[in-house]
């Protein structure tokens, strides 16, 4: 039986829906940090994410955060062309699918550590490739956003910002890294005690 075919249970589309609202939500209070651009917003939505990719298989991962993208569009809008929405899910998926991948192969304490550690490693390094070459060009194209807007924000952070690359190193990848980090840990912390909700 394929994975898609398992997760298309009553029972996992209920927990999906639930957990999609969930995530939507949480993507709903956002944080400014003080390191990175105005426009990078710090939120929990992965939490929700994570936890269905370790209750149900990285697909279920990355539904979730489609779904929940897909409300946030439905609900809010969008006032970068979809841009934002785009990076939020690729973001997402990055570091949530090769998490919830690994925690599907071996079911313990120790494999899920290892998978958040690995899926924040892919969100930083898909950080650095995405924003470089597809997220901030894609800004720039179809946001309408200029180039020279976008890095003399980081540049009044840190007066070293000068190109996209630098704009990345400085603040995309500390950004990345806290979000990873601060889900990951709040979804261990969590997760032992929602889990026997999730695998009824």
């Amino acid at each position: 039986m394929s994975e898609s075919k398992k997760l298309l249970t009553t029972r996992n589309i209920a927990k999906i829906a639930i957990l999609s609202a969930i995530a939507f939500v949480l993507m709903l209070i956002e944080f400014p940090v003080p390191f990175a651009p105005s426009f990078y917003k710090l939120d929990f939505s992965e939490i929700a994410v994570l936890m269905g990719g370790f209750a149900m298989g990285p697909l279920a991962a990355a539904v979730i955060e489609a779904l929940k993208v897909t409300l946030n569009l439905l609900f809010n809008g969008t006032i970068t062309m979809g841009v934002g929405e785009l990076a939020n899910f690729l973001m997402g998926c990055a570091l949530c699918v090769p998490a919830s991948w690994m925690y599907k192969k071996h079911k313990d304490r120790g494999t899920a550590i290892k998978g958040m550690l690995a899926g924040i490693l892919c969100m930083v390094a898909a950080s650095v490739i995405l924003n470089i070459y597809v997220l901030i060009p894609a800004y720039v194209s179809f946001a309408g956003f200029p180039l020279d807007a976008i890095i003399s924000m980081g540049t009044a952070i840190f007066p070293a910002i000068h190109d996209t690359v630098t704009l990345v190193l400085i603040c995309v990848i500390p950004f990345n890294l806290l979000k990873g980090v601060l889900v990951s840990l709040i979804t261990a912390v969590l997760y032992k005690h929602v889990s026997p909700l999730l695998h009824r």
